[in-house]
């Protein structure tokens, strides 16, 4: 048996379905509909996958976006577009485009 973590993760390709309908979102945006969808998960382990995920080529980053605001953290916030990479396997469950759309129309 191999040393370390596996490599396979349900949160991953959890996160691969919603982009799979989404075609491409942020870190947060991906986070709110995680919650919505799936079962409670925190924006850390988000990260985290979205990070793990980019190494493996499941994601790709689209683009990075800097937006003006009021935030409680300063003026400027950073945003980080993911799309699926060409190692993304989404399962492409029907399911889980009809609870989107249900719950989160496009």
């Amino acid at each position: 048996m191999p040393k370390g973590r596996p490599t396979k993760s349900e949160i991953r390709s959890n996160i691969v379905e919603i982009l799979n309908v989404l075609k491409a979102g942020y870190g947060y945006d991906i986070y709110r509909h995680y919650k919505t969808l799936f079962s409670p998960v925190t924006m850390r382990s988000i990260y985290y996958h979205l990070k793990k995920g980019t190494e493996l080529g499941e994601f790709r980053v689209n683009g990075v976006k800097k937006e003006k605001g009021n935030f409680s953290w300063g003026s400027e916030t950073e945003k980080i577009y993911y799309e699926l990479g060409p190692n993304a396997q989404p399962r492409g469950n029907d399911r889980v485009k009809k609870i989107f759309e249900k719950v989160s129309p496009l």
